[in-house]
C-alpha cells in the first residue's frame, strides 16, 4: 500500500476559496456571454457560498444543540 504525501495548508480553507472565487471571475471577465462564462460565474458563486459557510461553521458563537 503506497502513502499518502500530507502537507500543512498555509492559508485557511475560507482564505483558499475566496480567493479561487476571486479569480474565477476575473477570468469570467475576460469571456465572451455564454455557457463558459455562466459556468465560471457559477463556480465563483459556489467557492464564496463554501467560504462563508466554513466561517459559520468555525465561529465561536455556533453552540452545539442541548
Amino acid at each position: 500500500m503506497s502513502m499518502r504525501h500530507r502537507f500543512k495548508q498555509t492559508e485557511s480553507l475560507e482564505a483558499r476559496l475566496a480567493a479561487e472565487a476571486e479569480r474565477l471571475r476575473e477570468e469570467a471577465k475576460s469571456l465572451p456571454p455564454g455557457a463558459a462564462r455562466d459556468e465560471m460565474l457559477r463556480k465563483a458563486r459556489q467557492a464564496e457560498t463554501g467560504s462563508q459557510l466554513s466561517e459559520w461553521l468555525r465561529s465561536p458563537g455556533l453552540q452545539p444543540p442541548d
